[in-house]
C-alpha cells in the first residue's frame, strides 16, 4: 500500500509529492498524461505579488511564499545540478493616467508597511525613468510602478528540477498516462481508467482542473461544480532582450524576459471557448499589445504558441487542506495564475495536515471545508 497517492502531476502535485517524500512517506504519484501535462507546462513563469494595500490574511500568505521560494528553489538547484529559471527580476506596471499615480503612490507607502519579511524589506517604487530597450516612453506617460517582490521562473525548467530532485529520493514512483476515474476514500482506493485498483493510507488530489469533477462525486448533493478551467493562451518569442529586465504587466498583458532568449507573452482568460487547446486571433491580439509595449518585440519570431486549462474554484481561492467528510483525502488545487508562487506553501501545509501535525497558517477562504460548506449552502 502507498502511504500517500497524489493524483496529478503539475506543480501543486509535484510540491506535494516532494513534501511527502522528505517526511518519509511511501510516495506515489499518477498522471493521466505526462508530468507537467496540464497548465503547469505553459511558457509565462511571471510571479507576482499582490497590490501591498488592503492587507490581509490571503496577501500575507502569498507574499511569505514568495519569499520564501528563492531558498526554496536555491536549495533544489544545488541538490539537482538543474536550473529552474528563477530570477527576482522585479515588475514594471506603466500608468497610463494622473490618477493612476496617485492611487500608486499611495500603495507605495502601503508596501513600505506590509512588505516586511524580518530584515528583509521589498520595495514599491513610483518611477518616471525606463528600462533601457524594454518598455516604450509612450505606454508610460505617467511614470511607471517598479516593485522589487515580483519575479520569474521558466514553468518546465521547474518542473524537471522537482521531478529531479523527487528521483533523488527513496520510496518514491511516479506512473505518467493513469487517469484516476474515482477516489473512494472510505475503501482507502483509488480507480484508474484502465479498471485497475491503487491502495492509499492518505490522498492528495492536485490534479488541477481534473479535480473538480472527482472531489464533486464525494461532495453529495450540489447546485454547481466546485471549479472549472479557464482557458489561458500564451506565445514565446525569441527577442535579444537583457535577461536581467523585470516582468512587466498592464491592463492582463503580461512580458516576462527568461534566461535563454526567450520572450513570453501572455495571457488570455477566457471562460467560454471550443478548443481548451487551440490558439486563435485573441493570442494574435495580445501579441499586438506587446509590440505596442515593448519595440524591442516588433518582428520578434513566434517560436511556440501554447494554450490550456488552468483550474479556478467556485470561490476563486485555492481549495487546500482535507476533506471535511474523509480524513484520508486533501484537496490541492485551484491555484489558477497564483500557483507557481503559493505551491510549495500550500503543499507544505497539506503533507503536514494530513500527518495530523500543522505547522502553518493557511486563510480560512483556502480550506477545502469552507468551499465545500459553500456549495452545499448555495444548495439548500
Amino acid at each position: 500500500m502507498s502511504e500517500v497517492l497524489i493524483v496529478g502531476g503539475g506543480i501543486m502535485g509535484l510540491w506535494a509529492a516532494l513534501m511527502a517524500a522528505r517526511a518519509g512517506m511511501d510516495v506515489c504519484l499518477v498522471d493521466e498524461r505526462c508530468i507537467g501535462a496540464g497548465a503547469s507546462g505553459g511558457i509565462l513563469g511571471a510571479l507576482m505579488p499582490h497590490m501591498p494595500d488592503k492587507w490581509n490574511a490571503k496577501k500575507q500568505f502569498q507574499f511569505d511564499a514568495l519569499v520564501s521560494l528563492e531558498s526554496e528553489i536555491e536549495a533544489l538547484e544545488a541538490e539537482t545540478g538543474r536550473s529552474a529559471g528563477y530570477r527576482r527580476s522585479g515588475r514594471i506596471m506603466p500608468l497610463a493616467k494622473p490618477h493612476l499615480r496617485d492611487i500608486a503612490l499611495r500603495h507605495e507607502q502601503d508596501a513600505l508597511q506590509n512588505w516586511q519579511a524580518g530584515d528583509r524589506h521589498f520595495f514599491w517604487h513610483v518611477r518616471d525613468e525606463l528600462p533601457s530597450g524594454w518598455l516604450g516612453a509612450e505606454a508610460a506617460p505617467s511614470g511607471l510602478v517598479f516593485d522589487t517582490l515580483g519575479g520569474r521562473l521558466a514553468p518546465r525548467q521547474m518542473l524537471a528540477v522537482l521531478r529531479a530532485a523527487l528521483g533523488q529520493l527513496p520510496k518514491v514512483r511516479i506512473i505518467e498516462g493513469a487517469g484516476v476515474r474515482g477516489i473512494h476514500p472510505g475503501q482507502g482506493r483509488a480507480e484508474l481508467d484502465d479498471g485497475t485498483d491503487i491502495a492509499f493510507g492518505h490522498c492528495i488530489l492536485a490534479a488541477g482542473v481534473g479535480s473538480f469533477p472527482l472531489v464533486d462525486t464525494l461532495c453529495g448533493p450540489i447546485r454547481e461544480p466546485s471549479g472549472t478551467g479557464v482557458k489561458g493562451q500564451a506565445a514565446l518569442l525569441l527577442a535579444d532582450v537583457d535577461p536581467q529586465l523585470p516582468v512587466i504587466f498592464t491592463d492582463g498583458v503580461y512580458i516576462v524576459a527568461h534566461d535563454d532568449g526567450h520572450v513570453a507573452v501572455g495571457s488570455t482568460s477566457e471562460n467560454k471557448y471550443a478548443d481548451p487547446l487551440s490558439t486563435d486571433e485573441l493570442l494574435n491580439e495580445l501579441l499586438r499589445r506587446a509590440e505596442a509595449l515593448v519595440p524591442a518585440l516588433r518582428g520578434a519570431e513566434v517560436v511556440e504558441r501554447w494554450a490550456g486549462l488552468r483550474p479556478k474554484s467556485a470561490g476563486r481561492e485555492p481549495m487546500v487542506g482535507r476533506h471535511p467528510d474523509h480524513e484520508n483525502l486533501s484537496l490541492l488545487t485551484g491555484g489558477f495564475k497564483v500557483s507557481f508562487g503559493i505551491a510549495h506553501r500550500l503543499a507544505h501545509f497539506v503533507v503536514n495536515e494530513s500527518m495530523g501535525q500543522p505547522s502553518i497558517e493557511i486563510p480560512d477562504t483556502f480550506l477545502c471545508r469552507t468551499h465545500i460548506a459553500s456549495l452545499r449552502e448555495k444548495h439548500l
